[in-house]
């Protein structure tokens, strides 16, 4: 690529200069065409072609140099961004092509003074999530250190693991946080105007079912539930129950269906 920009350069060179040669020549006919007789019409309008046809193949030779100067610079590789490399999978002298046996970038950079902070949310829960107030999170690696942050987005849409992404900006000015980090994060949640609230330990879970034990007309009934936000206390449920209703606060696997209270 060098050479060529050298042959480039000397053809747009030796153009240039026939163009300068071709226009002074035209210029001093012109000017002894004013005496009478002393240049003939055809001369004059030949020496005008051929500085036309000069100039047209210099400006031709220039936008030759023009693109050949262009590809050059694809030699060097500029980042979107500052940063820092992180990873090298080239040495230099080596032939980079596109597409030749490997998907390797040549460079990896990484700019960590703001991070993303992903977090899926189940399916069950993602119609809850508070948008507007603040996310806490630690990082595993520094506990003890909690951090505070606004949900910045959300992918509205569930992925293959049937969970919707969220996306916190984490401000990392001083560096200290590293990619590829895991946090535990408490997301706010909206609760539901007619959700209910019952003591953990009335929730009976089996490998097949989740249920609460309530009592009606002096009989046990094994009401199937469906579990949502937690408490140290108790539990949001939804399933066929409604306020007042009477359940049995330590329940247990054991109590059958029709068990009389």
């Amino acid at each position: 690529m060098e050479s060529q920009l050298q042959a480039a350069d000397s053809r747009y060179m030796q153009a240039k200069e026939n163009a300068v040669a071709s226009k002074e020549k035209y210029q001093r006919l012109k000017e002894a065409a004013k005496e009478p007789g002393s240049v003939s019409p055809l001369e004059l309008d030949n020496a005008l072609a051929k500085m036309k046809a000069d100039d047209a193949m210099a400006r031709s030779e220039s936008s030759i140099v023009a693109s050949v100067r262009t590809m050059q610079d694809y030699l060097n590789i500029r980042a979107p961004f500052d940063g820092m490399i992180i990873q090298r999978n080239v040495s230099p002298g080596a032939l980079v092509a596109p597409g030749k046996g490997t998907d390797l970038p040549m460079l990896i950079l990484q700019d960590i003074r703001k991070l993303r902070l992903e977090v899926y949310i189940p399916e069950d829960f993602v119609d809850k999530v508070d948008l507007k107030q603040q996310v806490k999170f630690t990082f595993n690696a520094m506990p003890g250190q909690e951090q505070t942050a606004k949900i910045s987005r959300s992918a509205n849409a569930l992925g293959s693991m049937r969970s919707e992404a969220i996306e916190i900006d984490v401000q990392n000015q001083n560096g200290i946080l590293k990619p590829g980090m895991y946090a535990e994060v408490k997301i706010p949640m909206l609760s539901g105007a007619k959700s209910l609230l019952v003591p953990n330990n009335a929730i009976i879970r089996s490998t097949e079912r989740e249920y609460v034990i309530a009592v009606k007309d002096g009989k046990a009934a094994l009401i199937d539930i469906k579990e949502g936000l937690s408490r140290h206390d108790s539990t949001e449920v939804f399933g066929n129950l409604k306020a007042n209703d009477i359940i049995l606060k330590n329940a247990s696997d054991e109590v059958k269906e029709g068990t009389r209270y």
